[in-house]
């Protein structure tokens, strides 16, 4: 039977629609890249955005603008980009904020993170320890559990906000080991770190950079890291895993994604770049020295962490009975 003309015809459509899109992956990049970071300047996702954007595509002749387009924790900005042309030349610095947790948080997102994005790399994590005021009679994970069994509700943790990584690594951490404490929030990690000197809470999950200057002066003692692996920043240090409370992880990320149906071609690309880019010793040394390590993956790998992420912090705020303020 001779295939029919039609049918024909959708081949020759789908040959030429494939090698059009050889051809436009071939020239990418021909003009700037716009890479949107979804928080205002200054943080640490902003500092990692322009660390990478400075070395991505400098060959080119074209290279990568930066693009702060802060609020709603992260929801405009991703949305930007969520809207955008799926051709390689808007890409997202993604969080966990913005897509493992508002999602749950929020509840109706006018973006679905899983659907209307194509990962394109992690770029690394930055982990959090578990620091308490000098006055908490602990020195282990262990230790705490213990004593927060035997003061139900007495002790407190710090944050900077409802939702945020120290909030929800102290509830995940409630949760398993299965014990109360009170969540107190600040305005911002600072203000957390400063209350927690002050002994108004007893503990807190914070960031690495801003809790690390006053446990080496003695005003904090630090017990462990937050994430599955032991901190490169401070090595000695035991995670909460193998500390006390096994399967705990927690820890901050962040990657590079792209508009949902961007080219394969233009996403492998953009992946091998940004391998190359994040393995330079000069570009790991500068993160890792605010904290951030550096651990880029495949696409597909990124697309099922963000997946499981989501899943496992949907667990915590549902069970913790979590609102966004």
């Amino acid at each position: 039977m001779r295939p029919s003309a039609q049918f024909l015809v959708c081949i020759c459509a789908m040959v030429w629609i494939a090698a059009a899109t050889s051809v436009v992956a071939q020239q990418y990049p021909n003009r700037r890249i716009r890479l949107v970071v979804p928080y205002p300047p200054g943080g640490g996702t902003d500092l990692v955005a322009r660390l990478v954007g400075q070395k991505l595509f400098e060959s080119s002749g074209h290279g990568v603008v930066v693009e702060n387009r802060a609020g709603a924790g992260g929801v405009l900005g991703t949305e930007v980009v969520a809207k955008s042309a799926p051709d390689g030349y808007t890409l997202v610095l993604g969080t966990q904020a913005a897509f493992a947790v508002n999602p749950s948080l929020i509840g109706k997102m006018p973006y679905d993170p899983l659907k209307d994005f194509s990962p394109v790399t992690l770029n690394g994590i930055a982990q959090s320890i578990l620091v308490v005021h000098p006055s908490v009679p602990v020195k282990t994970v262990k230790d705490l559990i213990a004593l927060a069994r035997a003061n139900p509700g007495q002790l407190t943790f710090a944050s900077s906000g409802v939702g945020n990584s120290a909030h929800l690594s102290g509830e995940l951490f409630k949760i398993m080991a299965k014990v109360d404490m009170l969540h107190v929030p600040y305005s911002g990690g600072g203000t957390a770190i400063a209350a927690l000197i002050g002994g108004q809470a007893s503990l807190s999950f914070a960031s690495t950079p801003t809790a690390l200057p006053h446990v080496r002066s003695g005003k904090l003692r630090v017990i462990a890291v937050s994430s599955s692996k032991r901190s490169l920043v401070l090595p000695e240090l035991p995670t909460v895993a193998e500390s006390g409370l096994p399967g705990f992880e927690s820890q901050d990320w962040q990657g590079i994604l792209v508009p949902a149906r961007t080219p394969a071609d233009i996403v492998s690309r953009l992946n091998a770049d940004m391998q190359r880019v994040l393995g330079l010793q000069e570009i790991k040394d500068k993160l890792l020295a605010s904290g951030f390590e550096v651990r880029p993956s495949t696409p597909e790998w990124f697309a099922e962490f963000i997946s499981a992420e989501t899943i496992k912090w949907a667990k915590v705020i549902k069970g913790a009975g979590i609102k966004a303020e």
